[in-house]
């Protein structure tokens, strides 16, 4: 395994479970060949790959064009295993980045481009990236960073490597449990998470989810908003449609507006959204009668839960089914999802096939159907930290993946989610912790003290909530409310701001000092609850 002193000791590793016959990979493999060389191998250069708006990338362009990126990255020393950071808008240029870095066999770190200096400083310095390779219009945030940067870095425009390169370029035999991307993800703790995934991890997740439950082809076009950043987005909108050969419709900047229109003019097929997507979609009375739907055969609905008075009010209007799934940063993608025919409003769904799924107590013994517990999840991906072994201890127990999430299951096998059981708040499909966003505020001259929780919100289903203690002499005013939020959008990705704020005399604490997060979120559902 590569860089193996920066992953968890074996014995904290979740079981993985790769007993079906398309999960047999071989023991040397290169996703990158996989993915895109190999259909070109199979004559299908001409075949479209990727929708951007402008002009159909085929595979073979898209196969020069990750050749002249990776050809130019080799130049610049980057070596097998060493990591490659990487921050882009949805395009053609993020996926031939990322298969460049997979076909010279280095590890991929993607960040989300709404991310700010003091954030992507930390992924740069907890990856070790050597390089960071970004879109020129994206710079400005990354150079405020580089000050920030505890070892030399290489910050370079996507362009560059894209005029330096050269074609053809050999792809470099990877191991298949090597580490082959870290993923970023908030958690429940006010300090970014590594989730690494080998390449099994990610031909898994498309030969389970994708291959049974999606049942993709290469007529398929995917579709939808989420960034490549996000494992929810670069299995959805890269690796589902690219292991059948299938095409991909890619938004830079999102819109509904924008997302419509592609649907229609890209003849998506697959759709992928948060749940909240699709309750703003619904908000427009016309929706169904001036926009073209008639592509779509079916919809994803992930990153949050879908409520089933959205699934219901969509369905009815649009007469397509929406699949709601549950996937983690830490699993890669979906693992238990509704079915095409069979979906039951509100629930999740059943496990997709290749993983086990079960609802148990703290000691993990499984709950009678019917009964609340937490969520425990294993099969062919999993949890492995980068440089977290506390982390690891608490989400990966007795070799089953414990998301945070509070289940219960019916007898038919039946999943439906409850709640979180920890501080991450989830806001329109986005992970927000509760401790990142309060340490922020703890950085503003007025703040004494800070809480932020989960507020319950009609569109998004929840909000960060801040209460404030304001320092001696501070008076409570509106715009210094609004000035708390505008630096926090300033230090950290925008949607990440407290969307409301209440200043408070004392926060609520036990005993042993520390705040009562779980009060102040029950007295905001009480309070929504009452008006």
């Amino acid at each position: 395994m590569t860089h193996d002193n920066h992953l968890p000791p074996p014995e904290l590793w979740p079981t993985i479970v790769r007993d079906s016959p398309e999960l047999q990979y071989p023991a040397t493999l290169n996703l990158a060949r996989l993915l895109l060389d190999d259909h070109v191998a199979r004559g299908h250069a001409e075949r479209p790959a990727i929708l951007d708006g402008n002009e159909p990338i085929t595979y073979g362009e898209l196969q020069r064009l990750t050749n002249r990126i990776g050809g130019a990255l080799r130049s610049l020393g980057v070596q097998p295993g060493d990591r490659v950071a990487m921050r882009f808008l949805n395009g053609s240029r993020f996926a031939a980045t990322w298969l460049a870095v997979q076909k010279i066999g280095a590890i991929g770190v993607s960040t989300m481009p709404m991310l700010r200096a003091r954030e992507l400083a930390y992924i740069v310095n907890d990856s070790e990236a050597r390089v960071f390779v970004c879109q020129p219009d994206l710079v400005g945030e990354l150079r405020r960073a580089q000050d920030s940067f505890d070892h030399p870095v290489a910050v370079v425009s996507v362009d560059d490597l894209i005029a330096s390169g050269s074609d053809p370029l050999d792809a470099e035999g990877v191991s298949r449990d090597d580490v082959a991307l870290i993923a970023y993800t908030s958690g429940s703790t006010g300090v970014p998470k590594g989730a690494t995934h080998t390449p099994a991890d990610i031909l898994a997740s498309a030969d389970c989810y994708s291959r049974h439950v999606l049942e993709m082809t290469a007529d398929d076009v995917c579709g939808g908003h989420p960034t490549l950043a996000f494992t929810f987005g670069l299995g959805g909108l890269l690796v589902f449609p690219f292991r059948v050969g299938a095409c991909t419709s890619l938004i830079a900047r999102f819109s509904p507006e924008a997302l419509l229109a592609r649907i229609g003019a890209d003849r998506i097929t697959v759709l992928f959204c948060a749940a909240t997507t699709y309750r703003v979609l619904l908000q427009d009375p016309n929706l169904e009668r001036t926009h073209d739907l008639s592509s779509l055969r079916l919809c994803v609905s992930a990153g949050e839960p879908l409520p089933a008075a959205v699934y219901e009010e969509w369905h009815r209007r649009t007469g397509i089914e929406i699949l709601d799934g549950i996937g983690s940063t830490e699993m890669f993608h979906i693992f238990i999802s509704a079915r095409p025919g069979q979906v039951r409003a509100g629930s999740t769904g059943t496990v997709v096939p290749g993983y086990q799924a079960r609802v148990v107590n703290d000691r993990l013994d499984e709950a009678p159907r019917g009964t609340p517990g937490l969520l425990a999840v294993r099969g062919p991906t999993g949890c492995r930290y980068w440089r977290k072994p506390d982390r690891q201890r608490e989400y990966v127990r007795g070799g089953w993946n414990i998301t945070g999430d509070v289940y219960r299951q019916d007898q038919d096998g039946s999943f439906w989610h409850l709640c979180r059981n920890d501080d991450l708040i989830i806001c329109g499909g986005y992970n927000i912790a509760g401790p990142e966003v309060e340490n922020v505020l703890l950085e503003h001259d007025a703040v004494l003290e800070a809480a932020v929780v989960a507020s319950p919100d009609a569109l998004r289903q929840a909000v960060p909530k801040a209460f404030i203690v304001l320092k001696d002499g501070v008076t409570p005013s509106e715009a210094l409310a609004v000035a708390l939020q505008e630096y926090v959008k300033h230090e950290l990705a925008p949607y990440k701001y407290p969307r409301e704020i209440e200043f408070v005399d004392a926060l609520p604490r036990t005993e042993t000092g520390k705040i009562r997060r779980v009060e102040l979120r029950q007295r905001e559902i009480a309070r929504k609850t009452a008006s």
